[in-house]
């Protein structure tokens, strides 16, 4: 699936740290790869019809809508960025 950058996923993104950021790609090729590899943990968020959140390590999250064949990057950060969408 083509994997598509929203401006909030980028300005999220550019926040981080250099070390997060690394594991931030490494998840998102195995997104890109399998929706449901196990490492992701991908769930839909209780509230919203098509919102995902995905696991990069314990602390950090990113969130994600399924159009087609296209995986649109919504936010990432801290479980907080859930609260937000």
């Amino acid at each position: 699936m083509k994997v598509v950058r929203t401006d909030q996923f980028e300005r999220n993104y550019t926040q981080l740290s250099k070390i997060t950021q690394k594991k931030v790609d490494q998840k998102l090729k195995l997104l890109a790869l399998n929706l449901k590899h196990p490492g992701i943990r991908a769930k839909k968020i209780k509230g919203t019809n098509d919102i995902w959140e995905g696991r990069v390590d314990r602390f950090y999250r990113f969130t994600f809508q399924i159009e087609k064949d296209k995986i649109i990057l919504r936010r990432v950060g801290t479980h907080d960025i859930l609260k937000k969408g």
